[in-house]
């Protein structure tokens, strides 16, 4: 990180108002912005946050649902009060596993805010994007009921209509979305999807490719 980059992000307004909000990140505010929009996450939810880090957006889903809420990263986070948190790396295969037993069931919400390690290549950084986006959804493959919801995090770049196709077939309504909260020099962008229907949407992208 650069000496202008913490110059501005401790400058940023979002920034400012989580620390006074008592949110642990302003990543906080991209998530509320989302679900005023698209109601993906309800009162009695079940909810998986994937790449939870440090737990901004599992305050804002404790706060939006008495359901269960899972999360997992690499990093640890302070505990959170109702929420069930694993350490580990989601792309292992056996963490995978791991997290899958321990949430038990069928979810209906999969969200995921992950990032890459930025190395300032972007078209490496869009595709690690892209890979952990693609990891999403494999494990909303593995969790989501029917009808569920998902949104992720991805950036921009030539992998990402490939990627977009790949939601559309499972889900009834894809958009993609550009909170006000996120920078304006980020090219980040969120997935929504909702009504997670995986047998019937991905025989109808079948037969059209036929």
């Amino acid at each position: 990180m650069t000496k202008r980059w913490i110059q501005e992000h401790h400058r940023d307004a979002y920034h400012r108002k989580a620390q006074r909000e008592g949110y642990r990140a302003r990543s906080a505010y991209k998530l509320l912005e989302i679900n005023r929009r698209y109601r993906i996450i309800r009162q009695h939810d079940r909810v998986v946050d994937l790449g939870c880090a440090p737990g901004g957006w599992l305050q804002v889903i404790r706060q939006l649902t008495d359901g269960n809420v899972f999360g997992i990263d690499l990093k640890r986070i302070e505990p959170l009060e109702g929420v069930t948190f694993i350490r580990g790396d989601m792309t292992s295969d056996e963490v995978q596993e791991k997290f899958i037993k321990t949430v038990g069931g069928r979810i209906n919400t999969v969200v995921s805010d992950m990032s890459p390690n930025i190395s300032g290549h972007y078209s490496m950084d869009h595709a690690n994007s892209i890979y952990l986006a693609e990891m999403a959804l494999k494990t909303a493959d593995s969790l989501l009921a029917k009808g569920g919801n998902f949104v992720v995090k991805v950036f921009e770049g030539d992998l990402f209509s490939s990627y977009l196709d790949q939601v559309k077939a499972r889900f009834s309504m894809v958009k993609v979305h550009n909170p006000k909260a996120s920078r304006k020099s980020s090219s980040e962008v969120y997935v929504i999807a909702k009504n997670y229907y995986p047998k019937e949407r991905l025989k109808e992208s079948r037969e059209k490719e036929e």
